[in-house]
């Protein structure tokens, strides 16, 4: 198995990559639908497809397990899928909203007896530290969460059987990581993407981005800027994430969207096949 990059282009040659099944654990911006105190149409639906939590993705291989992003809801998201074992965490950036839940990482230390890998650039390692001192103390009280933190850039990398491709977004000035996993590329918190990491993500057959709202905000992708980076990057697939409750309701924004182009929500399943 082998990724070269070569002039800024991703080439794949002779990679393998099993199937997954892709489970969106949360499709909700940072404050989540409903949104505290809210009585609009959205935060009042009763469809089941209105309720966000806040965005993260479980990822599924035969032997490998994996969570992008930890935020507020990582617990309640891990009971509500059922999930039994974890091998890593994989973050996209340090922002409350994607790290806030990662102390709930102590279930999997002490069911699995063994840190919690997490996979992370230096600046997200940062804000975890600061956020979390007392995982990272030298005297350490019983019970605070076991993380042994690897450190990403912009390389590929491997988790168990699962290769992983970052591809660099802006969120304004912030740069955040999105992942490409085999076929299927997973961007969150973004308004910008470069034409050298476009490359990276094209021949993907599935991928999911943020569409906040239908006005335009200064470091998220609306919904109709979502539309065009999709088809910028010819992915037949469009599946989007990170809604607020301005967007509109499930039902009413669905039926406008182009062909090929839907919006995520809690608990939608992918099948990513082997290839």
């Amino acid at each position: 198995m082998s990724l070269i990059f070569h002039s800024s282009f991703l080439i794949f040659a002779s990679v393998s990559y099993p199937p997954l099944k892709i489970t969106f654990l949360g499709t909700g911006t940072s404050s989540g639908v409903p949104m505290i105190a809210c009585e609009c149409p959205v935060c009042t639906s009763p469809d089941p497809k209105d309720k966000r939590l806040r965005c993260s993705i479980l990822i599924e291989s035969p032997t490998t397990t994996l969570v992008v992003d930890t935020g507020p809801d990582f617990r309640q998201q891990m009971l509500r899928a059922g999930v039994k074992h974890l091998d890593g965490i994989v973050f996209t950036h340090p922002h409350k909203d994607h790290v806030a839940g990662l102390d709930d990482v102590r279930a999997f230390n002490f069911f699995q007896r063994k840190p919690m890998n997490v996979y992370a650039n230096e600046m997200t390692q940062e804000v975890i530290i600061r956020e979390f001192p007392y995982a990272f103390a030298d005297t350490r009280y019983p019970g605070v969460p076991e993380i042994t933190l690897n450190t990403i850039d912009m390389e590929p990398f491997t988790v168990g059987d699962i290769p992983i491709v970052p591809v660099q977004v802006w969120h304004m000035k912030m740069p955040v990581l999105g992942f490409r996993f085999g076929k299927f590329t997973y961007i969150t918190d973004a308004n910008r993407i470069e034409p050298a990491e476009q490359e990276k993500i094209k021949g993907s057959e599935i991928m999911s981005l943020n569409a906040l709202r239908i006005e335009k905000h200064i470091s998220h992708f609306n919904l109709a800027e979502a539309i065009d980076a999709v088809r910028e990057v010819q992915v037949p697939q469009g599946y989007f994430i990170h809604i607020s409750h301005q967007l509109g309701r499930h039902a009413d924004v669905s039926k406008d969207l182009p062909e090929g182009m839907q919006l995520a929500y809690d608990g939608l399943q992918l099948s990513i096949p082997a290839y």
